[in-house]
């Protein structure tokens, strides 16, 4: 079935979470019981729909590398970046369900719902693992531009009109998102160029070829140190720890801007409940662990750990809140 955004917002959002929630659990009642003894028996693909190099990326590898210690087989990350993470995010839900092809995703699944039509349904395509760790978003600019908070850049951007440029992970990527809902609520004329991953626009960004992009905290951190980047607002509700001094992009006028993001592992529909319930366990065992939370936070996030029927209420909730804002800033792919 293909997911309609306005049909999501149309419908009892209890009648939308107990439905497939429910139907996720199923699909994953359905599949044949294997052993969890037996698993994992040969390596396991982790996909991550992201070119190397972002905030997506990092998880992954902190994961594959922690689940390979706990299970005792390699996990091999694999970036499939592309179209918003539509094309990694797609070669999962059409892969087998045995549990050796597994996805990490974020804001971007949940995000494409509410822009366009998939070949996938991001719940009824997917058996449910857990959500991982959330994080903000900032707004990063190159050291050598003459814009220190937001006013100065939405300032400098009314004097070019259509010159600066904000560059994104992908069309549907949450920098997208971030970079679209600040040139409505700015009331700018700035264009947005997409890349195939966070790490690809942060180069670019680095050589001032863009003047812009919504980013991760994880990903500017060693720019800001080095006196290359420059954040001028920070994207969610709250300042961050790591950047004090920095403002959030609602305190400085946008009233209401909010970009937090998230990571979860989930795999293809239909993969057996033991294996799905040992990877849960797994996880959470994995993101208690207080390396891997102090490595979060110095990398600008936090663990915000969900189970299956859980995270499933929570991807509802934020297709819900993404199709407001596509449908309030009128972003168009």
């Amino acid at each position: 079935m293909r997911p309609c955004p306005r049909s999501l917002a149309t419908v009892s959002p209890h009648a939308i979470v107990g439905a497939l929630a429910v139907t996720a659990t199923l699909l994953s009642a359905s599949a044949q019981a294997q052993p969890a003894e037996a698993y994992p028996a040969k390596p396991i693909r982790l996909i991550v729909p992201f070119a190397p190099g972002g905030g997506t990326d990092m998880v992954g590898r902190v994961m594959a590398t922690k689940l390979a210690e706990r299970l005792g087989r390699p996990f091999l990350v694999e970036n499939r970046g592309g179209a918003g993470a539509v094309i990694g995010t797609s070669l999962v839900a059409k892969s087998a369900p045995d549990g050796y092809t597994l996805l990490v995703c974020d804001s971007a699944h949940t995000i494409q719902p509410a822009l366009q039509k998939l070949d996938y349904d991001p719940i009824k395509s997917f058996s449910l693992i857990a959500s991982m760790v959330k994080g903000d978003t900032v707004l990063a600019v190159p050291a050598s531009l003459p814009a220190n908070t937001i006013k100065e850049f939405i300032a400098l951007a009314r004097q070019k009109p259509g010159t600066l440029v904000a560059g994104t992970a992908g069309a549907g990527s949450s920098g997208h998102m971030g970079a679209e809902l600040f040139k409505v609520m700015a009331d700018i004329d700035i264009i947005i160029a997409h890349y195939k991953g966070g790490g690809a626009a942060t180069t670019d960004l680095l050589g001032g070829q863009i003047h812009l992009s919504s980013i991760t905290i994880q990903a500017v951190i060693p720019q800001i140190k080095a006196g290359r980047l420059k954040v001028i607002g920070i994207g969610g509700p709250a300042r961050s720890p790591l950047l004090p001094d920095v403002p959030t992009v609602e305190e400085s006028g946008l009233a209401g801007y909010n970009t937090t993001g998230w990571r979860g592992l989930v795999g293809p529909a239909g993969m057996p409940t033991a294996i799905v319930d040992r990877l849960t366990s797994e996880v959470r065992t994995i993101l208690a662990a207080p390396d891997v939370k102090a490595h979060f936070e110095v990398n600008g996030m936090e663990v915000d750990y969900r189970d299956p029927r859980d995270f499933a209420s929570y991807i509802v909730d934020e297709i819900r809140r993404w199709t407001l804002v596509v449908q309030k800033a009128n972003i168009k792919l």
